[in-house]
């Protein structure tokens, strides 16, 4: 089986979230700063032992790296691979892939566009697409590793 079939037309690289999910992440950030501000009003947070206030710190410190990779994470769709910027990049090359397949949440498509998931050897990696652009290579690949398990059986 030759498992390095797979090469897009072009290269293809844009946000990995839309720009609906950027806007729901911004209110729902700024809710969560909002509510902590006025919960630091109403409660002694001072007065309380270092664990809580090391939870507390650490919970805000998460939710200020996830907002900004929220914003600034790409995506890149190439001749080697896929490749998403997060925290940690994601990358997976063509030789690689076993399958892809996307999956959605229904109802929910025009907040949470679907994913590309792709199995690797023994694990999967998600990949987000929040382009027009990106979502139609998405459908190429899944489409094109539907066909190829077609042909195999």
């Amino acid at each position: 089986m030759e498992l390095n079939f797979y090469k897009p037309d072009q290269t293809v690289s844009g946000p990995a979230y839309s720009l609906w999910f950027k806007i729901m992440a911004t209110i729902f950030s700024f809710a969560l700063v909002v509510y902590a501000i006025d919960i630091t009003r109403r409660f002694p947070l001072l007065e309380y032992g270092f664990s809580v206030k090391a939870l507390l710190f650490f919970a805000a410190l998460m939710l200020i790296i996830s907002y900004y990779w929220f914003l600034r994470s790409t995506i890149t769709i190439d001749e080697k691979g896929i490749t998403q910027t997060w925290m940690y990049n994601r990358h997976v090359e063509w030789r690689d892939v076993r399958s892809a397949k996307m999956i959605g949440i229904p109802y929910l498509s025009w907040l949470f566009p679907p994913r590309l998931v792709v199995r690797t050897g023994s694990s999967f990696s998600t990949f987000n697409g929040g382009t027009k652009d990106i979502l139609i290579e998405f459908a190429h690949i899944s489409l094109a590793f539907q066909i190829h398990k077609q042909a195999g059986k």
